[in-house]
């Protein structure tokens, strides 16, 4: 069988960096693609050292909206065939919806929403024209719950899951799957990124999964074909409660839980 090539978005670092990982360890070749050149030219170095496999580079800002067109460009250029595409570049912003910048949150929703819909859409075509694939769409236990300090992200993670869920059932007989996978707090970069590092869920120490365990959870799942997986026990314990209890009350619960230590819920203004 000829080598597969996957594409990776947020490759550089956290769940991405270790999906990359798990791509390579099956002999994947991989295209990177994240905003650091440094962080994604050291991951690639790691990876061919480690795997032996090519690895492509591209460095691109999924903020903004022609970024995931000029990706697609370029691979093809270099006339390389994506068999498997993940999606999981994404950030989030902490603090009171009315106190955080609009234009962060607007961007937050091209890099969460916008990227993750057009690289599907390009990708997905192909995929079905040639009736072969597999996509992996990086959500959040988030998408299951409304998660008051964090509302914007909440809402893009539940994009994310019912517009996957929606799109796999368009392919279904094809054999193109689509997979989602939902990690909860994950010890990653996103929360220094958000902001969120004085939430009491961040600053009590509340246990982080390790990346490269959520990281073999979907990589798992997306080659078995499986719809969605939750990755983490306790994870699925609460995603299953809140489905028994009224939105209001699993949202007030999750503001208690991510209040801030200082009692300040309006976010900084820096970021």
């Amino acid at each position: 069988m000829a080598t597969q090539t996957a594409l990776i978005t947020g490759a550089s670092s956290g769940i991405g960096r270790e999906l990359a990982n798990c791509f390579a360890q099956d002999k994947y070749n991989l295209v990177l693609v994240a905003l650091e050149p440094d962080l994604l030219d050291q991951a690639a170095s790691e990876i061919r050292q480690q795997f032996g496999v090519e690895v492509t580079t591209i460095a691109k800002d999924l903020f903004q909206r022609d970024a995931p067109f000029e990706v697609y460009e370029q691979v093809k250029a270099q006339g390389l065939q994506i068999d498997a595409l993940v999606n999981d570049a994404g950030q989030g912003q902490y603090g009171l919806f009315t106190t955080t910048d609009i234009n962060r949150e607007l961007d937050i929703i091209q890099l969460n929403i916008g990227a993750y819909v057009t690289f599907t859409k390009l990708y997905l075509q192909e995929m079905v024209a040639r009736n072969e694939g597999k996509i992996l769409q990086v959500s959040s236990i988030g998408g299951e719950l409304p998660g008051p300090l964090q509302s914007v992200y909440h809402g893009t993670k539940a994009f994310v899951t019912s517009f996957s869920f929606a799109i796999r059932e368009e392919v279904k007989d094809s054999n193109v799957t689509i997979t989602i996978l939902e990690p909860g707090v994950t010890d990653t970069d996103f929360f220094a990124k958000a902001d969120m590092e004085r939430s009491k869920l961040v600053a009590d120490g509340a246990s982080k999964a390790d990346p490269a365990k959520v990281a073999k959870d979907g990589y798992e799942a997306l080659l078995a074909g499986k719809d969605k997986v939750i990755s983490g026990f306790m994870n699925k314990v609460q995603v299953e409660l809140s489905n028994v209890t009224p939105d209001s009350l699993v949202a007030a619960g999750l503001h208690k839980m991510g209040e801030p230590v200082d009692g300040d819920e309006s976010a900084h203004q820096s970021k």
